[in-house]
């Protein structure tokens, strides 16, 4: 319990990083019909399922810039 207060102020930091990605990746994926790869529904599944890195894959790889 000890250890994981002193990770603390690390964490916070990554998981409001995390759900801010999350959630602006989704809500773009959500709302444009166009990808570079793949589609909608691909893209939404990775996003969600693969935590961190799915957002991040969606913004440099499947995000169409218009």
């Amino acid at each position: 319990m000890e250890r994981l207060l002193e990770m603390l102020p690390f964490l916070i930091p990554l998981a409001v990083l995390q759900f801010s990605l999350l959630g602006y990746a989704l809500y773009h994926a959500l709302t444009h019909h166009r990808y570079r790869v793949g589609s909608r529904v691909t893209w939404v599944l990775l996003i969600v399922l693969v935590n961190f890195i799915g957002p991040i894959l969606y913004l440099t790889l499947g995000k169409e810039d218009v």
